[in-house]
């Protein structure tokens, strides 16, 4: 009874005029700076933080909110298109729908990610009311040991997750690992690997190896093959609308990518972007032919796009009732209440409840706009794959080199993606998945952050993995993984299900 009080009084707040219209204002900009490459919700929640003062907390609240799950919607778009994933937890996404983007079948793909995108957010707001007090206990079970365990765990699953051989994959990830190796030590505050360029000090940008290696990279393959291959979307769309089979494959993956995404995206450090790439290796595991995976599986968007909405969701839980963020943008939202004047923390639900469940009542209510928004825009985004390729690539090029450019306001930028670009060439030739990349890329950093806390609390005694029971259990999983994974059966089934294709 009481949980339908507070969300009556959510909804009392968030059915207001202004805050409806801070609402429907963050999810339109979330969706398109998440079409847009280049501009994230960190830097655009950033630039957003001055304009705050005049407003009142709830209404900046929910308006930023917004932005965060937007974008989330909106990354799946470009990824599904031009290949260039306007998110981070979009990386998978791109995988399978760009492959069916090229089959004439982008209407689907974009369909089955709005609508698995607005259940997962349904559910995650139904989750952050109902269970936020014993999700974040089980976050608070999770230490440094345990978090490097969970990223080990995480790096295994990638290798199931690529197609094609075994030593490929765990060298894409090693290769990522290394990359993300690229910036300045946190501890001893002293450049790495930057060859004394300033800006790399910082590290690479991970929007600059995606446009890279997926948009540039894609570009040079296309135009690599002859002119009557290279128009592939030209061919007649084959619907804008999911068959009965699509839902049919989809409704399961969705309630899988849900469940998986509501429980990871509470985690601290990529809960969200883990859950998209748990989701994908989830639905490789239980599809009883994975031999379409790769080619344009609806699973492989439905699953993964459901689970990073989820996580998005769920991301607040830590943020709303500990006051600890849990990734970037959660740290901005803190920063925000703290200008509003509000200690972020267990308790914001007991001295502001309509701060608290007008903010949980809006993301339901900004969930459903998304997809009023989202829904009706699938024809015009079809309609640009219908432009000729030799009109298409320049116009790409140019939006993604404003993009990086807009990053940092710095040519650099430009200049790494056209140097990924060619990496991005080569691991094409060399049938080369580079989704692990990124995942190690992106986990690397945080896994050195993790592994070099957990030492130093132990004093150096490296059983602490083993002697915590979170950590143990997740490493024992991980080593299980590569055991099934190598088992001589299992990979000639692997094998066979992921033959390469020249």
């Amino acid at each position: 009874m009481e949980l339908l009080q507070n969300l009556t009084l959510g909804f009392s707040v968030a059915f207001t005029l202004q805050n409806l219209l801070y609402a429907f204002g963050g999810a339109l900009l979330g969706t398109l700076i998440g079409v847009l490459p280049g501009l994230g919700p960190v830097a655009t929640i950033a630039m957003l933080l001055p304009s705050i003062y005049a407003l009142d907390a709830t209404p900046a609240l929910i308006m930023l909110a917004g932005i965060y799950y937007g974008a989330q919607y909106g990354g799946s778009t470009t990824a599904i298109l031009i290949n260039v994933p306007g998110e981070a937890s979009s990386v998978v996404t791109a995988i399978e729908g760009y492959q069916m983007a090229r089959q004439g079948r982008a209407g689907p793909a974009l369909a089955a990610a709005g609508l698995g995108s607005f259940f997962a957010g349904c559910v995650g707001t139904i989750v952050i009311a109902a269970f936020a007090p014993p999700l974040t206990e089980l976050a608070f079970k999770f230490g440094p040991a345990e978090y490097f365990s969970l990223m080990v765990l995480g790096l295994i699953g990638a290798v199931v997750l690529a197609s094609g051989s075994l030593v490929k994959a765990i060298s894409m990830i090693l290769l990522g690992l290394l990359l993300g190796q690229i910036n300045t030590d946190v501890i001893s505050g002293t450049p790495r690997y930057s060859f004394d360029i300033p800006e790399l000090t910082d590290g690479i940008g991970f929007v600059t190896i995606a446009m890279g290696v997926f948009g540039f990279g894609e570009i040079i393959a296309n135009l690599g093959r002859p002119a009557e291959h290279r128009e592939v979307f030209t061919k007649d769309v084959k619907g804008l609308w999911p068959t009965r089979q699509d839902f049919n494959d989809a409704w399961p993956a969705v309630l899988r990518g849900t469940a998986l995404g509501s429980i990871l995206g509470v985690l601290p450090g990529g809960g969200a972007l883990l859950a998209s790439f748990a989701a994908y290796t989830v639905e490789k595991k239980v599809a009883k032919d994975a031999s379409r995976f790769g080619k344009g599986d609806i699973r492989g968007i439905a699953g993964p796009e459901s689970a990073n909405n989820a996580g998005a969701q769920t991301s607040f839980i830590p943020m709303l009732t500990l006051g600890i963020p849990p990734n970037a943008v959660m740290a901005l939202m803190v920063g925000a209440m703290t200008i509003k004047g509000i200690q972020p923390g267990p308790q914001v639900m007991t001295s502001n409840p309509q701060l608290f469940w007008g903010l949980i009542a809006s993301m339901w209510i900004g969930n459903l706009m998304l997809v009023i928004l989202n829904l009706p825009l699938i024809g015009i985004w079809i309609k640009l794959l219908t432009v000729p390729y030799r009109f298409l690539f320049p116009a790409i090029m140019a939006f993604c080199g404003i993009g990086l450019y807009t990053l940092n306001n710095n040519n650099f930028d430009v200049f790494m993606a056209a140097g990924f670009a060619v990496v991005g060439y080569i691991f094409y030739k060399l049938h080369c998945e580079p989704a692990p990349l990124l995942l190690g890329f992106i986990l690397g950093p945080m896994m050195e952050e993790n592994l070099r806390r957990a030492l130093l609390l132990s004093r150096g005694d490296w059983s602490t993995f083993m002697t915590r029971p979170l950590s143990a259990g997740l490493l024992v999983a991980s080593a299980l993984m590569v055991i099934v994974v190598m088992l001589p059966t299992i990979k000639s089934k692997r094998a066979e299900a992921f033959k390469e294709e020249d």
